[in-house]
């Protein structure tokens, strides 16, 4: 069949929105028709060389949509059924998943390629060939061939351009709070980055019973913002959040620092390092080229202090099961994903809206399909 879709060329491009074939699900496939796609700034990566990928590929990892057509030996969803799609798939059976580390399962070794775990594709172009589908998803197409381990069922009464969010942004900055960086009731935590990532990452903090969450944002629009998830002070530098911090604390430093701003640099890392106290935690969400050595800190001060410095995918979430628990935490009214969505745009308006995320305009923005 045919499907327009946003392409990617190559780095430093803008994507083309354009007509390509798309092939029937194989087995264990499934064929999706897109509702909506979040704008997210790992897409962004791509276009700029951080996110190190095969081109030609379409866009688009926070997807949300409804079952058309299932191939062979599908048992996970059928047609009708709504979905919320996980940038990493999860097979259940791997080393990781079998661990309990359904974020780092096996199966997505092959999201930056774009091809399917076995190496084929289902995106082509007389003009250009085979084309990546990006996390084996390319949400930024009205309709995708994806695995059944990248779909997560949602309950059908859930607006799924707002369950949408759950499929990247509201995990992964949720997570780096909860999971990973472990926030407990009476913590203060520092949160760097108040996008899509970083505004969830609050909504965490705050959920978790942080005492202070202190953020850091040079917009003044999402430091507004930021009060509303649960921020209880936001500066527009590091150094004025670090001045609070040890006011705050009596001058035993954070408890965590997360770091979710939308290109990672050492000078963030540096920051947070220097404003946690003994004991504590920096989490790092955030990316950059990784030929760029982003964490240079003092090995005494860690061994000293006892300080620790992690990685964060997906905020440590687990997407078959964490999608779903975000998503009845809103429909109980204790999750904000309505109040995410500052713009919406069409596939043909893709380009717009990521403009619109480099100038710090919007914390998230969807491309609607029934546009």
């Amino acid at each position: 069949m045919k499907t327009r879709a946003a392409v990617l060329t190559g780095y430093h491009t803008p994507f083309d929105v354009r007509e390509i074939e798309l092939d029937e699900p194989r087995a264990g496939e499934v064929l999706l028709k897109m509702t909506a796609a979040g704008l997210c700034h790992s897409d962004l990566h791509m276009v700029d060389g951080d996110n190190v990928v095969r081109f030609p590929i379409v866009g688009g990892h926070e997807a949300a949509g409804v079952v058309e057509q299932v191939g062979p030996g599908v048992t996970k969803v059928q047609p009708g059924d709504h979905v919320v799609c996980s940038f990493i798939p999860s097979c259940g059976i791997c080393r990781y998943c079998s661990t309990g580390r359904q974020n780092l399962c096996n199966q997505g070794a092959t999201i930056l390629e774009g091809s399917m775990p076995d190496g084929t594709f289902r995106m082509h172009d007389p003009e250009l060939g085979d084309i990546g589908a990006f996390c084996m998803l390319g949400a930024f197409s009205d309709y995708a061939t994806v695995s059944e381990l990248s779909c997560v069922k949602v309950d059908d009464w859930l607006p799924l351009d707002k369950a949408v969010l759950v499929g990247c942004g509201v995990p992964t900055g949720w997570g780096s709070a909860v999971n990973a960086g472990g926030v407990k009731p009476g913590d203060t935590v520092v949160i760097y980055g108040l996008g899509g990532v970083g505004m969830n990452a609050v909504q965490g903090a705050a959920h978790a019973g942080a005492k202070y969450v202190v953020c850091v944002d040079p917009v003044s629009f999402k430091r507004e913002a930021a009060q509303e998830f649960g921020a209880t002070h936001v500066f527009a530098t590091a150094g004025e959040a670090a001045e609070a911090v040890k006011e705050l604390t009596w001058g035993e430093g954070a408890d965590q620092a997360i770091c979710v701003v939308g290109v990672m640099t050492e000078e963030v890392i540096t920051d947070a390092f220097a404003v946690i106290g003994k004991g504590s935690t920096v989490v790092v969400t955030g990316v950059a080229n990784p030929a760029n050595l982003t964490v240079h800190v003092s090995g005494s001060d860690m061994v000293f202090n006892q300080k620790t410095i992690k990685g964060t995918l997906f905020g440590s979430s687990n997407p078959q099961y964490d999608i779903v628990r975000m998503l009845r935490l809103y429909d109980a009214g204790q999750l904000k994903l309505d109040e995410l969505i500052t713009r919406r745009y069409t596939l043909d308006e893709i380009n717009d809206g990521y403009q619109d995320l480099r100038d710090g305009k919007i914390i998230r923005g969807i491309i609607d399909y029934s546009k």
